[in-house]
């Protein structure tokens, strides 16, 4: 077979339409089902360590330990723990910095209301256990598969 110009041209490009034609509906598909998991809430949960009475910060072990006691058992399945350093204007208005912690906390949607309680009172025993102004407490909407 004698190939011309124009016949290449005319067969390289049915050979692209139909290559773009294959793979648009392809890519197209998978931008619309980005949906992975399934719904979750995500708590993330800001510690502080600083003493309003003048003593020593909370140190790691006093953390574990309330972690251990307090936040293990009311979300047994599991959690994230990151150390961090945060800092936060106090009532008279000067910055105060100290070591924190982050604790992330993923749970069914459909479970929110229940483990809101949980939240609510593991954020109210420290405060009042090492006399904290306040326990940070953020939330989100999440898709997450395990």
């Amino acid at each position: 077979m004698k190939w011309t110009s124009g016949t290449r041209g005319k067969i390289g490009g049915g050979v692209l339409v139909a290559l773009l034609g294959a793979g648009i509906p392809a890519l197209m598909g998978a931008a619309l089902h980005t949906h992975v998991g399934e719904p979750y809430q995500e708590t993330r949960l800001y510690f502080g360590t600083e003493r309003p009475d003048g003593r020593g910060p909370i140190v790691e072990r006093e953390f574990m330990r309330f972690l251990d006691q307090e936040i293990t058992p009311a979300f047994p399945e599991g959690l994230t723990l990151h150390d961090g350093y945060g800092q936060w204007r106090g009532k008279d208005g000067k910055a105060i910095r100290e070591t924190s912690y982050e604790v992330v906390l993923l749970y069914p949607e459909k479970e929110a209301g229940e483990r809101s309680t949980r939240i609510e009172r593991i954020r109210q025993v420290y405060e009042d256990r090492y006399q904290q102004d306040s326990v940070g407490r953020s939330d989100d909407k999440v898709n997450a598969g395990f």
